[in-house]
């Protein structure tokens, strides 16, 4: 029986810089699964626009599915983003976030985040809101990790040059732990 814990990796960035791709990559690459984005699901079944409640249960969705599929992993999990988006989103939005995600925080750690830079070209979709902001949404990430003192590579470039660069920095932050 293996009782090592498993290690979280998280994959967060602005918008349309390949998250969910890079999830499941990196999650067949590494034998494991990976948890997808919470919110794009929920937010595909909104009427209109985004609430302060919706925030809420994205929040308590996103930690959910991870707790769900935690079991499942294989020495590492990989998670299309994380809740703090939840909080991004709220400041963006609202101009405040939910106490229960602050509160969360500093309790729900990831083991070392992937933060995707913007060099790819922007994707439309309709659950993406901010093409013109992404300079702005990679400040803000840079600043939320910073402020969590959490361990994180910025990961550039396009197609496999992308790929590899995410495998060579989850083998080098695995090689250092």
């Amino acid at each position: 029986m293996n009782t090592q814990p498993v290690l979280k990796i998280a994959v967060v960035g602005p918008e349309s810089t390949g998250k969910s791709t890079m999830s499941a990559y990196l999650a067949q690459h590494y034998q494991t699964i990976w948890v997808p984005e919470y919110a794009r699901g929920y937010c595909e079944g909104l009427q209109g626009d985004y609430t302060w409640q919706d925030e809420i249960n994205m929040f308590h969705g996103q930690l959910a599915l991870e707790n769900e599929l935690l079991p499942q992993a294989n020495r590492l999990i990989i998670c299309d983003t994380t809740f703090i988006t939840v909080k991004i989103w709220s400041d963006q939005l609202f101009g405040r976030s939910p106490q229960e995600v602050l509160d969360e925080l500093s309790h729900h750690q990831y083991d070392f985040y992937l933060l995707l830079n913007i060099d790819l070209p922007w994707q439309d979709d309709p659950l993406r809101d901010f093409p013109n902001l992404r300079e702005h949404f990679m400040d803000v990430w840079h600043r939320e990790l910073q402020a969590l003192n959490a361990q994180y590579t910025v990961v550039s470039g396009a197609g496999q040059q992308r790929y590899d660069a995410a495998v060579a920095a989850v083998d080098t932050f695995l090689k250092n732990i």
